[in-house]
């Protein structure tokens, strides 16, 4: 289950690093659809996370959105996973910018950092899926990282 939920990390990160290097164009001709497809992505992203575990994502929603109902989900059990709460109201808020005001002089902007707050949102429950504990004391990567030093110290010697 991990090897293909980490494939569908991969695959939304990949997208999502589509989004931002799409010239202003493309996102501005495109904007409230990518701004719906972002907080889809956000859904999906979480939606792993539970798949994962074994549970069953819910269709409810808190405040609107769906994203926010799957975060509070999520982090039933898991006090760390309430590191990525303030990243799924910044994808909706994000999301809102673009749909209120999709002639914005500042809408492909407000939809790379969206992208980039989504991707943010990847990684970090990428890096939950791989290493438990991840973001108990925040989303940093630290054990990840550490990891990854052993390794390459280990491949030195």
């Amino acid at each position: 289950m991990t090897g293909m939920c980490s494939q569908r990390i991969h695959d939304i990160t990949a997208r999502l690093e589509a989004i931002v290097a799409s010239t202003d164009a493309v996102l501005v001709a495109a904007a409230p659809e990518l701004a719906d497809e972002l907080l889809a992505l956000g859904d999906t992203i979480l939606e792993t996370w539970l798949t994962a575990h074994n549970a069953t994502s819910t269709t409810s929603s808190v405040e609107g959105f769906r994203l926010l109902a799957l975060q509070r989900q999520g982090a039933r059990g898991d006090p760390s996973f309430n590191a990525c709460r303030e990243t799924c109201r910044e994808l909706v808020y994000h999301r809102n910018l673009v749909r209120l005001e999709p002639a914005h002089p500042d809408t492909a902007r407000r939809l790379r950092l969206g992208a980039m707050v989504a991707r943010h949102l990847a990684l970090f429950i990428g890096g939950k899926l791989e290493v438990a504990g991840l973001g108990e004391f925040c989303c940093a990567s630290r054990p990840l990282r550490s990891q990854e030093a052993n390794s390459q110290a280990a491949e030195i010697v």
